[in-house]
């Protein structure tokens, strides 16, 4: 949508010019087809975790690494760990963190997030688990990390109107309909679960906020 882009140029003039890393990978992800967070979602993530004080981040699906970069230069307190199961993908997301020089910020592992014989090496709890990998397995990353995440900490689940089709699914093509109805799904459990309070913002491609008011009971 051609309005959308000229705004998103107006919003990107207020704001401090981004490492010229961050627009080689911004170029490289679009050239290679590479799903990376969408600009102004981003930015409101961004603000978002700065509010919070957000120190310690989980991070699903990490792709070349750009959120998790982004938010370890904004944030840099903070600590980011991020999971990926494509080998490529890590390697290409280790190689820009080296380029970035926040190896210190960010741990990185090649993992399949769902994989039952991985856990994470710490247990302390996280402020923020942040969803950005496999849209139909939403709610499988959300039972199994959210345990992890301390009360008051945020849930932040990117994607979440996917292209609008979370609204219309009469208009998904059937081989996206069962995805879409993964999602919806998703979104009507983040919307009736007592334990989090859950705000849908009409942000790049949809981002549900959730606040943890209590503590997980599984």
């Amino acid at each position: 949508m051609q309005d959308k882009k000229l705004l998103l140029e107006y919003m990107e003039s207020f704001q401090p010019k981004n490492h010229t890393l961050f627009r080689d990978m911004e170029s490289f992800a679009e050239q290679d087809k590479v799903p990376i967070m969408e600009k102004d979602a981003l930015e409101v993530m961004l603000q978002l975790l700065q509010l919070h004080n957000s120190r310690r981040i989980l991070e699903i699906g990490t792709a070349i690494g750009y959120s998790a970069l982004r938010m370890a230069q904004a944030l840099p307190q903070a600590h980011i760990v991020s999971l990926e199961k494509d080998e490529i993908r890590h390697k290409q997301a280790l190689n820009y963190r080296e380029l970035s020089g926040l190896q210190t910020h960010t741990t990185f592992y090649l993992t399949d997030a769902l994989e039952e014989s991985f856990s994470l090496e710490s247990t302390e709890a996280f402020d923020v688990l942040f969803i950005d990998a496999a849209k139909g397995k939403y709610l499988e990353f959300f039972e199994k990390y959210t345990p992890y995440v301390k009360r008051n900490g945020l849930v932040i689940t990117d994607n979440v109107f996917f292209k609008g089709l979370t609204a219309t699914p009469e208009k998904a093509s059937k081989r996206l309909l069962p995805m879409v109805q993964k999602i919806r799904t998703f979104n009507q459990m983040l919307a009736e679960t007592p334990s989090y309070q859950t705000r849908f913002l009409p942000v790049g491609d949809g981002l549900a906020v959730s606040m943890k008011v209590e503590n997980d009971t599984r």
